[in-house]
């Protein structure tokens, strides 16, 4: 399994719509509920933030590449859940 790692806001609307998804996508389907994913709220973690290089937020790292920023919709973040299970 691959590692997720997705930067966010607080008060960010769009990080609240990637967490709402991650939160519908594993009740309905038991594959994804067990993908980790290491969460870091910016603004709380700067230091760690700044050694990253993205603009906007929500931003998603798989195996730390960049693969999403900014909005997204829910098909976008099954499809990242779904390179997690990847082999």
């Amino acid at each position: 399994m691959k590692t997720i790692t997705l930067f966010h806001q607080e008060r960010c609307p769009f990080c609240k719509k990637a967490f709402r998804y991650i939160d519908e996508l594993k009740a309905e389907h038991p594959e994804l509920r067990d993908i980790p994913i290491h969460t870091i709220e910016e603004t709380q973690e700067p230091e760690l933030a700044d050694q990253y290089d993205y603009y906007y937020v929500p931003t998603f790292y798989l195996d730390g590449v960049k693969v999403h920023e900014g909005g997204i919709y829910k098909n976008e973040v099954e499809t990242l859940l779904r390179q997690a299970i990847e082999k």
